[in-house]
């Protein structure tokens, strides 16, 4: 099997407004590495890995009034409300996004002694939480 084509242990599909700016966010603001394309019916799925999980953006569909409203777990609606990503620093991952016009939506605090988390926002409003520990 290609790397374009590797499965993860567990794969998350997001469904996104503009896959260009969902790509943006993903691959060159949160770093993480592209694996590929997939061609769906009326849908294009940019792929990128983090571990061993595999990120599925689907772009392409007409837009619907039925979007999800923002605000991860704070939105008050249920589903999917947030991703956890392990980086290698918080504070500056956390900096990075908000340098590149994100939303963050809980600034870096400390959850527990030594651990300190944060959430941003990607360009939809989705919740990405912010964790220390090794990709």
């Amino acid at each position: 099997m290609g790397e374009e084509q590797r499965a993860g242990s567990v794969e998350i599909g997001i469904v996104v407004s503009d896959l260009d700016e969902a790509v943006k966010f993903y691959g060159d603001t949160l770093g993480l590495p592209y694996i590929g394309d997939m061609e769906l019916p009326n849908a294009v799925m940019k792929r990128f890995s983090h571990g061993d999980a595999v990120i599925k953006l689907l772009g392409g569909f007409e837009p619907t009034p039925a979007a999800h409203a923002p605000g991860g777990m704070s939105a008050g609606v249920t589903g999917f409300r947030y991703l956890t990503l392990k980086v290698d620093d918080v504070g500056a991952m956390q900096q990075r996004c908000a340098d590149a016009g994100h939303t963050v939506a809980v600034p870096m605090f400390e959850f527990r002694p030594g651990l300190h988390i944060s959430i941003v926002e990607d360009p939809d409003g989705n919740w990405v939480e912010l964790v220390p520990g090794t990709a």
